[in-house]
């Protein structure tokens, strides 16, 4: 190759990296957002609250019945995932246990995946739900009929499940059962964190609007949220948050209308909380990310994975070779 045809290539090199680095270092120094003064005195109510939570009666006074063998035993758990998914998502769901579900081990660090679900309306299906939940013992199951309609209801179990009878975990990562997980890349991240509480990490949406149509299946009526933008907050395909932040995001849900999206009800409590959440483009949010081995294992997230494809990818991310320039 001549002069000119190496310096082409060495330059694309160089481009390639600070493409793939530079988004995460503008993050890092420029775009996040400076963190909330507590001097509101609900905040500071909320947040004391949370930091005196006494979780003994929770366990004997739920708002709905959990029926689930899974259990975090008391044992100290790094990273906790709570997938959301339907019952009838039986197939995507051992699809996962085969794939990045499988992973309990990261950087020497205990990780534990559950899946987070509604009751079904068919008998049928909650007697394979029962038989699943006896063979793989990873089912958290709330009262409610699983439906579009209740998905923050099921946002709201999972958060106090996680503070009833996960208390020890150090950071709870919910998504859906649709994602890759590159679990590797992100408890390295994590690991990396100087800040140790009010982490609340996703893809930041930025000046969201409200659903203000009646006849749409998201409306929100302007009495129950009235403002013109939602606050910041954390795509719902995959977020992280520290413990601290789960107690403080309970603490706050009697603030919040049931009637807003999950990730949504979630930001607004954080926000009641004095939490500024965190933007990462490692998470890609709803968007599929086209296939790329290096890619895949810098990523955190990749949305709409087709079953196939996730066997595949997860095959390749996780042969622990390392990538070249």
């Amino acid at each position: 190759l001549r002069t000119h045809q190496w310096c082409f290539i060495l330059f694309n090199v160089l481009l390639f990296h600070v493409l793939l680095f530079g988004a995460d270092l503008l993050e890092e120094y420029f775009l996040r957002s400076l963190p909330l003064s507590y001097t509101d005195a609900k905040t500071l109510e909320i947040r004391e609250r949370a930091r005196k939570l006494d979780i003994d009666p929770l366990k004997a006074n739920l708002s709905y019945t959990i029926s689930s063998s899974a259990t975090c035993s008391d044992q100290e758990i790094f990273l906790l995932i709570l997938v959301c998914s339907s019952p009838e998502n039986r197939t995507r769901r051992n699809v996962i246990r085969q794939t990045w579900g499988n992973v309990t081990d990261a950087r020497g660090y205990a990780v534990l995946t559950l899946f987070a679900l509604g009751k079904p309306a068919s008998v049928t299906t909650q007697l394979e739900i029962n038989e699943e939940s006896q063979k793989h013992r990873d089912i958290i199951e709330g009262s409610f009929i699983d439906s579009p309609e209740m998905q923050t209801q099921k946002m709201l179990m999972a958060v106090e499940w996680t503070v009833t009878f996960c208390p020890h975990a150090r950071y709870i990562l919910k998504t859906e059962d649709d994602m890759f997980v590159g679990i590797s890349s992100l408890a390295g991240y994590l690991l990396s964190l100087t800040q140790l509480e009010d982490i609340y990490i996703g893809k930041v949406i930025h000046q969201g609007v409200p659903n203000r149509d009646p006849k749409s299946p998201g409306f929100v009526p302007i009495h129950q949220y009235p403002e013109e933008f939602y606050p910041d907050y954390c795509d719902g395909s995959a977020f992280v948050m520290s413990q601290d932040v789960a107690r403080k995001v309970y603490m706050a849900i009697k603030e919040v209308p049931l009637t807003v999206p999950p990730d949504i009800f979630v930001g607004i409590c954080a926000k009641k909380a004095g939490i500024t959440p965190i933007h990462s483009s490692r998470f890609s949010g709803e968007k599929h990310i086209s296939y790329n081995r290096c890619c895949y294992k810098f990523i955190f997230t990749s949305s709409n994975m087709k079953e196939d494809e996730l066997f595949k990818d997860w095959k390749e991310t996780s042969d622990g070779k390392d990538c070249s320039l």
